[in-house]
């Protein structure tokens, strides 16, 4: 892992973004405001996503280790806003209970443990840290009111995406190759591909020279890396095919 964040720290920032993007929801038009980064989606789908996902996640810490995870919730979904908020913040709280309860080493079902994040309470906190604080801005997209997201939790949301999503035993299907991912605020990461998979890790002075890389502060490289920034927003060097490659792989393990 790159990063090793309290668990404390993460409950809080939880908590944190939530009320963040609750605020954004409430700031917006309506419940029917497309949201620009999420094609086809209305802000009543975000919110339904991400509380869905709060429980399901919660369900996932509270089972413990498990071959597969529990179903998700299909109950309904109020429609008004004001309930609507009121879901979605008893949804982040039941997240939030079941980690407490959990505790950080708690092992459980993850898509991910295959990679460098762990298949543990800990592991699911930061992942849900950084999907509230994407789809905050998502949210703030829809909402017209678009706030900077704070550096240092920009900064481990660059190094969790390489660990959790570009992390992977799978064999890269293509020429071997590396990339160097630069925050302006002074963090680095490399990403190797190669036939033994994918794996990220802080960037040293003694790396090799990558196949490309991607340069901008630390809150673009974390919304390209999740698909709401493009090429175009980054500084890019070196051969952009092997991002254009990594974007479009879907590796099977």
């Amino acid at each position: 892992m790159t990063e090793s964040l309290e668990f404390s720290a993460l409950l809080r920032l939880i908590d944190e973004r939530s009320a963040a993007f609750r605020s954004a929801v409430a700031a917006a038009p309506g419940l029917d405001a497309p949201v620009p980064s999420c094609p086809e989606w209305t802000l009543f789908d975000l919110v339904r996503h991400l509380g869905t996902g709060q429980r399901w996640w919660a369900a996932i810490v509270a089972a413990g280790p498990a071959e597969a995870p529990p179903a998700k919730d299909a109950g309904e979904v109020p429609q008004g806003l004001e309930t609507l908020l009121a879901w979605y913040a008893e949804s982040n709280e039941l997240l939030l209970s079941a980690l407490r309860e959990a505790g950080p080493e708690r092992e459980c079902w993850t898509w991910w443990s295959l990679g460098v994040s762990p298949a543990n309470a800990w592991g699911v906190a930061r992942r849900r840290v950084h999907e509230v604080l994407v789809h905050t801005y998502d949210a703030q997209l829809a909402a017209g009111t678009v706030k900077p997201m704070p550096a240092d939790v920009a900064i481990d949301g660059v190094a969790e995406f390489l660990d959790t999503c570009n992390s992977t035993p799978a064999a890269w299907p293509h020429e071997a190759a590396s990339i160097h991912y630069h925050a302006t605020e002074g963090r680095s990461w490399l990403l190797t591909l190669d036939g033994t998979g994918a794996w990220p890790a802080p960037l040293t002075e003694d790396a090799a020279p990558a196949s490309a890389s991607a340069t901008g502060t630390a809150e673009q490289l974390l919304l390209f890396l999740w698909g709401r920034l493009t090429m175009s927003d980054l500084k890019i060097e070196g051969d952009q095919q092997v991002f254009e490659q990594l974007i479009a792989w879907e590796p099977e393990e």
